[in-house]
C-alpha cells in the first residue's frame, strides 16, 4: 500500500547488490495518467525530484540517487500517460497496420519494449523495477501483466519481490499475516507468484511469522525478509543484508556470490545515528500563511 516503503526497499536492494560488485539501475513505474509528476499537487503526491535532464519525477528517484549513487533520466520513469501517448502516436501513424489497438498486447508490449530499451542502454547486470500503487488497483494491472509476460518470456531472468504489511498488534501480542496472505492472493489473481516477500512491521518478524508466511504464501522460508522500522532509512540495506537478501537474489539468478563490501555504508549509518549536533530547518512561511508551499519543520542531523 502507499507509504509502506517500496522506494526505500527498491533503493536498498540496489545498494546491497552493488555491494556484491554488480552494476545496477532502476526504473520506477507510476500508474497515473499524468505524463510526469511536474503538474501534480506536491501536497497530495509529494515533492517533485528533478533529474539532470530536467525530468520531473517521483521523489523515490531521490532514494535511488542517494542509496545507489546513480544518475537516472526521464526514461527511467514510466507512467501510464507516457505509455498511452506512445501507443496512440503509433496508432495514428498506422504502425499497427489496421489492428484493433488493445491493452493486451499493444500497451503491454510497449511497456516491455521500454524496459528492455533502458536495460540495454544502461548496460547493467540487474535492473530493479518498482511498480507503484497497490496490488488490486485497476491502474497498475497493465504493468503487472507486462511483467508477468516478461517472466514467462525470460525464465530465470525475472524475480518478483512483494512488499506487504505485517501488523504487530500489541493488544494480542501477535504479528498478523492475514494482510500478507490476502495481498499475495490478489497478486496471484493476475498471474504473479512472488519469489520473495518483504514483511514491513514495527519490529522484526519472528521466526514463527516467517514460517507462517512461507507456508500460506508458497515461498521459501529464507525468502521471507524482515523489514522492521529503523532509526534511519539508511539502515535498511544493512537490515536486508543481515537477512541474507542479496544471497537469495543471486541464487535465483544463478550469479556468482561475490564478497559483500558495506564497510563505507556502515560508517555512514554510524555517523547518522551518532551525530554530535542537530540543527532545525524551518520554513519562512508561518503556519497560517496561505501559500503554495507547505509549512514544515524538520530536524536535520549531521
Amino acid at each position: 500500500m502507499s507509504g509502506l516503503g517500496k522506494g526505500i526497499a527498491s533503493a536498498s536492494i540496489g545498494r546491497i547488490l552493488q555491494s556484491r560488485g554488480y552494476k545496477v539501475s532502476a526504473i520506477k513505474i507510476d500508474p497515473y495518467l499524468n505524463q510526469d509528476a511536474g503538474t501534480m499537487n506536491p501536497v497530495e503526491h509529494g515533492e517533485v525530484f528533478v533529474l539532470d535532464d530536467g525530468g520531473e519525477v517521483d521523489m523515490d528517484f531521490g532514494h535511488y540517487a542517494r542509496f545507489m549513487n546513480i544518475s537516472l533520466t526521464s526514461e527511467h520513469n514510466i507512467t501510464t500517460g507516457k505509455i498511452y501517448k506512445r501507443v496512440m502516436e503509433k496508432e495514428r501513424k498506422g504502425d499497427y497496420l489496421g489492428q484493433t489497438v488493445q491493452v493486451i498486447p499493444h500497451v503491454t508490449n510497449e511497456v516491455k519494449v521500454w524496459i528492455r530499451e533502458v536495460a540495454k542502454k544502461d548496460d547493467i547486470d540487474i535492473l530493479i523495477i518498482e511498480v507503484g500503487g497497490t496490488t488490486g488497483d485497476i491502474e497498475n494491472l497493465p504493468f503487472l501483466e507486462a511483467l508477468r509476460q516478461m517472466k514467462a518470456e525470460e525464465p530465470g531472468s525475472v524475480l518478483f519481490v512483494h512488499l506487504t504489511l505485517v501488523p504487530d498488534l500489541s493488544v494480542v501480542g501477535e504479528q498478523k499475516t492475514k494482510p500478507t496472505q490476502h495481498s499475495v492472493k490478489m497478486l496471484r489473481e493476475v498471474g504473479i507468484d512472488p519469489d520473495v516477500i518483504i514483511g514491513r512491521s514495527t519490529i522484526a518478524l519472528t521466526q514463527d511469522t516467517k514460517k507462517k508466511i512461507s507456508l500460506f504464501c508458497n515461498v521459501k522460508e529464507d525468502s521471507v525478509i524482515s523489514s522492521p522500522d529503523c532509526e534511519t532509512i539508511y539502515e535498511v540495506p544493512l537490515v536486508f543484508e543481515s537477512e541474507s537478501f542479496s544471497d537469495t537474489i543471486l541464487r535465483r539468478f544463478r550469479l556468482g556470490e561475490k564478497d559483500t563490501d558495506l564497510a563505507n555504508w556502515k560508517k555512514l549509518v554510524n555517523r547518522i545515528k551518532n551525530a554530535a549536533d542537530k540543527e532545525k530547518i524551518r520554513s519562512r512561511y508561518p503556519a497560517n500563511t496561505q501559500s503554495c508551499m507547505t509549512p514544515m519543520s524538520a530536524s536535520l542531523s549531521h
